[in-house]
C-alpha cells in the first residue's frame, strides 16, 4: 500500500503541475524587419509550454517551437566581427556558450548582448528579402562563443505576438528560470503534498 500510494501521489502531482505548464510561453529576442529596415524585438510564442510524455525528460517543461531543415555548428573566436549582414535563412539561432553583441545599422539606440546558455536563443529573420540592411553580430566575451544555426523548414517564421521592441529583459524570461527553480525546490514538494492530501481519502 505505501508504494501504491507514493505512485498515485506522482502522477496526481504531474497532473496538478499541467496549469503551471500551460500558462507559460516561450520569450525570444528576435532580430526581424518592418519598412525594409531591421529591427530588435521580444517575441513571444504562441505555442505554451507543454507537459513532456517523451522518455528522459517525461514530467517536464517542453515547448514545440518550429518545423526545422538542418543544424550548423559553429566555433566563433573570442573578439571576432561578423559584420553588418543578413541572416543566411530564416532560423533559430542557441547561442551555447560565450558572449554575442547584435546592433543595427539604422538605429543606435537598440542593441542586444546575448549570453551563451539558458537564455541564448534567438530568432532571426531579417534576410535579404525583407530587409537590405541587415545586422551586426561581434562576440566581445574572453572564451570562443558557440553557436547553432537551425534554418526553419520552408523559411516559416513560427507564430508569435510582438512583447515589445528591443531585445527581451530579465522580466521577460523570469517565468522560465522561476518555474525550473519551483519545479527542483517548493513547489515541487507543495504539489505532491497537495495531491497526497487528496488521495488520502481513497488510500485509507
Amino acid at each position: 500500500m505505501p508504494e501504491q500510494k507514493r505512485v498515485l501521489c506522482k502522477l496526481a502531482a504531474l497532473a496538478l503541475s499541467l496549469p503551471l505548464v500551460s500558462s507559460l510561453n516561450l520569450n525570444v529576442t528576435a532580430i526581424g524587419a518592418r519598412d525594409g529596415f531591421a529591427t530588435l524585438e521580444c517575441w513571444q510564442m504562441d505555442s505554451p509550454f507543454e507537459t513532456s510524455s517523451q522518455p528522459g525528460t517525461s514530467g517536464t517543461a517542453m515547448a514545440m517551437l518550429s518545423s526545422v531543415s538542418n543544424l550548423s555548428y559553429s566555433i566563433i573566436p573570442s573578439g571576432f566581427d561578423g559584420g553588418v549582414h543578413n541572416a543566411p535563412y530564416t532560423q533559430w539561432v542557441m547561442f551555447t556558450t560565450g558572449l554575442a553583441y547584435i546592433t543595427l545599422p539604422s538605429d543606435g539606440n537598440v542593441s542586444a548582448l546575448v549570453p551563451g546558455g539558458q537564455f541564448g536563443l534567438i530568432f532571426a529573420a531579417d534576410t535579404k528579402d525583407v530587409t537590405p540592411e541587415g545586422h551586426r553580430t561581434q562576440y566581445p566575451g574572453i572564451t570562443e562563443t558557440i553557436a547553432l544555426q537551425i534554418p526553419t523548414k520552408d523559411g516559416k517564421v513560427p507564430p508569435h505576438s510582438v512583447l515589445h521592441t528591443g531585445p527581451c529583459i530579465a522580466n521577460d524570461v523570469a517565468g522560465v528560470r522561476e518555474f525550473a527553480m519551483a519545479g527542483a525546490t517548493n513547489v515541487s514538494q507543495k504539489v505532491e503534498a497537495r495531491a497526497e492530501n487528496l488521495l488520502s481519502f481513497h488510500l485509507r
